[in-house]
């Protein structure tokens, strides 16, 4: 193991990983991929059944960080300024004066829920703070906080009266998780934490916002060689070019991925050896994270759904026939 790791910041990362855990049974790889979205400073798509612990698992992270947490329910009837604020007029002696109400974006942790009920305005509203790290309202720039992550919710299963994300807008999101069913271990270890009433009881803080910041310092730190860079482009151009990796990808594959993949490739990676308390990523950083930072930037044919092919299993077929030079 590197000698010249933060070792002050990964402790805490690793005591804020503990913590999240031993509450969130059965989910610990969305918990690491929360981690690994806060330290690569980039947001979630998460897609799974209802009850699967999405809310609990960020509202959790939001307490043992220490963090400012909010929640907005995506509904078809909210407005843009139900989630970036107004201008509110406050009656003063003598007269009065706009001023700028924060909406529930201004947070740490922000929790979109069901992002894909509430139409386009709403969705791009948000997805422009997420980008631009900042809110316009009435000419005037209001800076969100340094740590900020969206983990926005989708369920999988019901479509009508959504509205489904545009590739465009998916593409900014740095992964795309999702979450299945815990361990029949996990889920009797669940029902246990729940009848000793430890469920929900408070979570003393494990971190800090100051802890995350050194983290990514450490995160920008860890070394990736040429060679990396290099498997990392070929993974993001094969999906591009598919025709050299066989007929079967060709046929399945219509759009591959933009540069946005292989930036998400570079900062998951690293932040993925960081946690294992390494200061060099390898291919088997890549491989670990490349499904939720491929997984929504593919556009699959008819072809593909017509044999009931996923991305997932086109990215099997990828890191199977796209090797490290």
């Amino acid at each position: 193991m590197a000698t010249d790791l933060p070792i002050s910041a990964h402790d805490a990362l690793s005591r804020l990983q503990h913590a999240v855990e031993s509450r969130i049974l059965g989910q610990d790889r969305l918990v690491r991929r929360l981690l690994i979205g806060l330290l690569a400073d980039g947001h979630l798509l998460v897609e799974g059944f209802p009850g699967l612990a999405k809310t609990r698992a960020i509202k959790t992270l939001g307490a043992a960080l220490d963090a400012r947490f909010s929640r907005i329910q995506f509904t078809p009837d909210l407005l843009p300024a139900d989630i970036t604020g107004s201008d509110m007029f406050y009656q003063q002696a003598g007269g009065g004066e706009f001023r700028f109400d924060p909406g529930p974006v201004f947070a740490n942790l922000v929790l979109a829920d069901e992002i894909n009920r509430a139409p386009a305005k709403v969705q791009a509203a948000l997805l422009e703070a997420m980008e631009e790290r900042q809110v316009t309202v009435a000419g005037q720039t209001h800076p969100l906080p340094e740590v900020f992550l969206v983990m926005a919710t989708q369920n999988p299963i019901e479509h009508e009266g959504t509205y489904p994300l545009p590739e465009a807008q998916l593409d900014r999101f740095l992964m795309h998780i999702r979450v299945g069913y815990p361990a029949p271990g996990d889920e009797m270890a669940m029902l246990r934490l729940l009848r000793a009433g430890n469920g929900d009881a408070p979570v003393a803080p494990a971190a800090s916002a100051a802890d995350i910041l050194a983290a990514r310092r450490g995160v920008s730190a860890v070394h990736a060689s040429e060679s990396l860079d290099r498997y990392i482009v070929d993974l993001v151009q094969a999906t591009r070019q598919p025709a050299a990796l066989g007929g079967d990808i060709a046929r399945w594959l219509e759009v591959g991925a933009s540069p946005r993949g292989s930036v998400a490739l570079d900062r998951c990676a690293r932040a993925h050896a960081w946690l294992a308390g390494r200061d060099f990523a390898t291919p088997d950083d890549v491989r670990a994270i490349a499904h939720d930072a491929l997984r929504h930037r593919l556009v699959l044919g008819y072809e593909a759904s017509a044999e009931g092919i996923a991305a997932d299993r086109v990215i099997d077929l990828l890191i199977e026939r796209v090797r490290p030079v």
